[in-house]
């Protein structure tokens, strides 16, 4: 599937070609039989002994956790509830939107907008908590730091992170203690809404913690690119980039698993989450480390920006690498192109999007591939050793001249 079809399907444009592209990750069994057969091998050492983990959870245990999972009921469930909403429900739509001053249709939208399940007018579903957040979103409005549509944006983009969030959150501890304490997954899920009261005042401090923390990075890319950002925006441009209209240059990557579906056939659940975690894990690491933002991830595949070419570069050759050298994971197809882009919803879209998810199908095992534009802003550094190849013809794009980005003088990026 193409990025234009994924558009078409209901997917974000900015998310690149997965499956249905030819050579691109999500449809790679056509990867040499070698490769695919090492790859497997060495995958499937990601998986525990099975027979072990089973005799381990048959043996009794010391812990009252493990030997008696606990049962739910509801009043343990009210008094979560009443821990997480702050107060009991008391309140109507009705009776929250009169509260804020805003009409029910006002109420509806912000609630839609934050993600949550519809609720008619008149259940009691609301609290007093529920009232201040609606009026703490309108005050901003009424005092004009917010349009009603940026609100809304606003509020779509808490919703859908927390979302997001919490599901992460909690299948990371369920599936520990499905390792650690061998219960079931049912077991495990009580069991972790049974001890959820001591972790949410933790939980909540470190989200506070890395909001601030985000933002004020945020800023200070604000400043960056307001000192420096205008030098290097035009770098390897004559302005008759199909790009040229959008706002933002940035340098962007795609990161591509090879052979990904021909080996997830042959893994369980378990040692899939395995390689799918090792692999974002290790990405957002060199991608942090870099100095990028990794803007999401899609299966087996990463998309990454970077404020300028020779970052985004960086970053690129260091996925190659780490992914090359992983006895556990198979190798990775990288590309970086510069270009500009617009940034909306948490993702980026744009010309230099698609060209990047296309130079990541045609580029080979290990390879970064990037485009002679973006050659030409990094070859006259000595860091990067740039190698051009034949023009190919690429679907949307028409003749396109990949060229082999790879490492020059320099130890590239450095994890710890």
């Amino acid at each position: 599937m193409t990025v234009e079809d994924r558009h078409e399907s209901g997917q974000a444009e900015g998310s690149g070609d997965t499956a249905g592209s030819p050579g691109a990750s999500g449809t790679s069994d056509d990867a040499p039989e070698a490769a695919a057969s090492t790859a497997s091998k060495a995958v499937w050492q990601l998986q525990p002994d099975m027979a072990t983990v089973g005799s381990d959870a048959d043996q009794p245990s010391d812990d009252p956790k493990e030997a008696a999972p606990i049962e739910l009921d509801r009043e343990t469930i009210r008094r979560l509830e009443r821990e997480l909403l702050g107060a009991e429900r008391t309140l109507k739509r009705r009776d929250i939107a009169a509260g804020a001053g805003v009409s029910l249709l006002s109420a509806r939208k912000l609630w839609r907008a934050m993600g949550f399940p519809n609720i008619g007018d008149d259940d009691i579903a609301f609290t007093e908590k529920d009232l201040g957040a609606l009026t703490t979103i309108i005050d901003m409005v009424r005092q004009e730091q917010l349009t009603e549509d940026a609100a809304i944006s606003i509020t779509r983009a808490v919703g859908q992170m927390t979302d997001r969030m919490v599901v992460w959150q909690i299948e990371a501890i369920v599936e520990e203690m499905v390792a650690q304490r061998g219960l079931s997954d049912a077991d495990a899920r009580k069991t972790l809404v049974s001890e959820l009261p001591d972790l949410i005042e933790p939980l909540e401090k470190t989200l506070v913690y890395a909001w601030r923390r985000q933002m004020n990075a945020a800023v200070q890319r604000l400043a960056l690119r307001a000192e420096s950002g205008l030098r290097s925006s035009e770098a390897g441009r004559d302005g008759d980039e199909q790009d040229a209209p959008l706002p933002l240059a940035r340098a962007v990557g795609f990161a591509d698993l090879v052979s990904y579906t021909s080996l997830s056939r042959q893994m369980n659940e378990r040692t899939l989450a395995q390689l799918v975690q090792r692999f974002e894990n290790k990405c957002a690491e060199i991608i942090s480390v870099g100095g990028g933002r990794l803007v999401k991830t899609i299966g087996d595949e990463v998309l990454y920006i970077a404020e300028s070419p020779e970052a985004g570069a960086e970053i690129s050759l260091a996925l190659a690498k780490a992914f090359t050298e992983d006895e556990f994971l198979p190798s990775a197809r990288c590309s970086l192109v510069w270009g500009r882009v617009l940034s909306r919803l948490g993702d980026i879209y744009g010309p230099t999007v698609n060209l990047a998810a296309r130079l990541t199908a045609l580029a080979e095992p290990g390879e970064v591939l990037v485009d002679s534009a973006t050659a030409a802003t990094l070859e006259h550094n000595e860091k990067f050793v740039l190698t051009p190849h034949e023009p190919r013809q690429v679907r949307g794009f028409g003749e396109v001249r990949p060229v082999t980005l790879a490492r020059g003088t320099g130890t590239g990026i450095i994890l710890d």
